[in-house]
C-alpha cells in the first residue's frame, strides 16, 4: 500500500518560512506526479503545488513567487519551501501522489500568526 509521510509543519510568524518534506513508500512504481494540498478550517481541500516525474512544476496563483516545490519524484521524495508566509496560509498540508489513483498523507499543521 502507498504511504506518504509529511514533516516540517509548525508555528511561524507572518513573513517567516517553513520547509515541508514528504517521503513516499509502499509501491513498486514511481508516481506520475507528487505535490501538496492544503485544507483550512471550514474550507475545501485545495491543490497548492505539483511536480511531475519529469520535473515540471505548477502552483496555485495565491502562492506563486512565495512557495517552491522541489525534489525527485523518481526517488519518492518531494519538498515544499514556503517563504513570506501569510496568516491565510494556515492549514493542514497534505502530501499527495498519483499513479493509478490518488493518495494523501496524514497531513502536517502549518500555523501562521499575525
Amino acid at each position: 500500500q502507498v504511504r506518504l509521510v509529511e514533516s516540517g509543519g509548525g508555528l511561524v510568524q507572518a513573513g517567516g518560512s517553513l520547509r515541508l518534506a514528504c517521503v513516499r513508500s509502499g509501491s513498486n512504481f514511481a508516481a506520475e506526479l507528487m505535490g501538496w494540498y492544503r485544507q483550512a478550517p471550514g474550507s475545501q481541500r485545495e491543490l497548492v503545488a505539483t511536480i511531475t516525474f519529469g520535473g515540471i512544476t505548477n502552483y496555485v496563483d495565491s502562492v506563486k513567487g512565495r512557495f517552491t516545490i522541489a525534489g525527485d519524484v523518481a526517488k519518492d521524495m518531494v519538498y515544499l519551501q514556503m517563504n513570506s508566509l501569510k496568516p491565510e496560509d494556515t492549514a493542514v498540508y497534505y502530501c499527495y501522489s498519483r499513479r493509478h489513483g490518488a493518495y494523501w498523507g496524514q497531513g502536517t499543521q502549518v500555523t501562521v500568526s499575525s
